[in-house]
């Protein structure tokens, strides 16, 4: 694949990305089980483990369809 290729299909996934993102918002991504927020005064941090491991999973399966 050429790089103008490659740089036309990015741009087009994040033109759809970018057409869907309000309904996209509401997909719980960020709020599932296993995500560590650690909230105290002056202090926040917040450890997507679980959403992580599931957009890793999805995006794994989808380049894996793609390839075959």
């Amino acid at each position: 694949m050429t790089i103008q290729r490659l740089l036309v299909v990015t741009g087009v996934i994040l033109v759809v990305v970018g057409l869907c993102w309000p309904w996209l918002g509401k997909i719980p991504l960020g709020r599932l089980p296993g995500d560590i927020v650690i909230d105290r005064p002056g202090l926040r941090i917040y450890l997507p483990l679980t959403t992580a491991i599931l957009v890793s999973v999805i995006l794994s399966l989808v380049l894996w369809l793609l390839r075959r």
